[in-house]
């Protein structure tokens, strides 16, 4: 298609642009900014005027739930609620069933991903063979297929020397790894912050000290293999500030939070809401304003949505029974945008953050409005105010703790690979 995009406040980090400029796009690249190219006419014009035009947001790490989880959402459900909120590329995360951990599954997801209109996929292989943390998946044949990065999950390589080996694997390819750390012995009974709320709701706590331990371990095993290693939703003030230390010693190293982290803090538990319950946990109102300002900092490079969508069942229990995990796409932007009204986050940084940050993290040639770039890109109206409820939400999983809010910012438009995936009626 032959797209005109005229009017829009383009807001695009990796380029440095920050100004009102029209995006001239043909089949699936940009081939211009500001002046229509020569000989070019557009088959269609969408009027930007007081929005904001910018790269589309790239997820580095969700549950798409299909394959084996199909009752919490398929893959068409769940890339289409992240076109919907803003995502143009979503990485999906290997806790499949069966795991990502063989060329069969990542043709699978490919295949079903194929035909639907939404975000394009990209698949991140095991860690270790059933994400058992046992034996070292076949992570030469996961590459070769496209897999993007490897990781074991939220599941704990509990064996040092596993994951010393992992780590040194996956150097040899150049295989980003993708890590959540945490003490598994110190975290494997919890279900909340460690923390005088959780204390006060009787609820079993996940100290801090189970992030900071499993991170300083990981971190030492990442200096003596000199791998890649991508620290995946830090939750603690101490994470933030290891992450810092070690990036002064000049390892290969990245971060990301999720959208929900920055949000929310440990006192949002106080009616038990299972919606809350997150893995890592929501920290406490310190931890959550030290993200935020790393974050600001550029200390910490990403924000994921973090998104993992449940059936009703998973979350209609007592708290510390259900099922950790909140769908965090459909209101991704409300909340980014929220930070930024508060001044607490630029614009230009959030945007950043979602776009940029992730695909050099990925090694990812997008994230950019550029003229020879692939047209991945999202129009955003800040000032729409929308309801969240059940028949707004696009994703399969309405765990959501803003269920019902009323909310403002959102996308109206989505554009993948030059065609138009997502479009809100006026």
């Amino acid at each position: 298609m032959k797209l005109r995009i005229q009017n829009g406040h383009v807001i695009d980090p990796a380029s440095a642009r920050d100004e009102v400029i029209d995006v001239w796009i043909d089949s699936s690249d940009v081939i211009g900014l500001g002046r229509r190219p020569s000989g070019f006419t557009p088959s269609r014009t969408i009027d930007a005027s007081g929005m904001l035009v910018c790269p589309g947001f790239i997820d580095i790490g969700a549950r798409l739930r299909e394959p084996g989880f199909e009752h919490k959402g398929t893959i068409a459900s769940e890339l289409r609620a992240a076109a919907i909120g803003g995502f143009t590329t979503v990485c999906c995360m290997p806790d499949t069933d069966p795991v990502i951990d063989t060329p069969a599954v990542v043709e699978l997801i490919h295949q079903r991903a194929r035909d639907v209109r939404g975000a394009q996929v990209l698949c991140i292989g095991a860690l270790t063979r059933r994400l058992e943390g046992q034996v070292l998946a076949e992570m030469n044949a996961l590459k070769s297929i496209g897999c993007v990065a490897v990781s074991n999950a939220s599941l704990a390589v509990t064996d040092t020397a596993v994951m010393a080996n992992a780590l040194s694997y996956a150097a040899t390819l150049g295989l980003t790894v993708l890590l959540q750390s945490e003490d598994y012995w110190l975290a494997r009974h919890g279900v909340m912050h460690e923390g005088a709320h959780g204390t006060r709701l009787g609820l079993a706590g996940i100290p801090s000290a189970a992030e900071t331990i499993g991170l300083a371990r990981d971190l030492a095993l990442v200096e003596n293999s000199g791998a890649r290693a991508h620290f995946r939703t830090l939750s603690t003030t101490q994470a933030a500030a290891l992450m810092r230390a070690a990036r002064r010693r000049g390892l290969p190293i990245s971060c990301d939070v999720g959208l929900m982290h920055l949000s929310f803090d440990d006192s949002a538990i106080s009616n038990f809401d299972p919606t809350h319950h997150v893995r890592p946990p929501l920290r406490s109102a310190r931890d959550r304003a030290g993200l935020i300002r790393a974050l600001a900092r550029g200390q910490i490079d990403a924000v994921t949505a973090h998104h993992e969508p449940h059936d009703a069942d998973a979350k209609a229990t007592p708290f510390a029974a259900s099922d950790p995990g909140i769908s965090g796409f459909d209101t991704f932007v409300p909340q980014l945008m929220t930070l930024t009204r508060d001044n607490r986050l630029s614009l230009r940084r959030a945007i950043e953050a979602c776009t940029a940050a992730p695909a050099n993290i990925l090694g990812l040639d997008r994230g950019t409005i550029a003229r020879g770039k692939p047209a991945d890109l999202i129009i955003i109206d800040p000032q729409r105010e929308w309801l969240l409820d059940a028949t707004s939400m696009a994703s399969a999983g309405k765990n959501n703790p803003l269920l019902g809010d009323r909310l403002r910012g959102r996308v109206v438009t989505t554009i993948v690979g030059g065609r138009v995936v997502h479009e809100l009626a006026n």
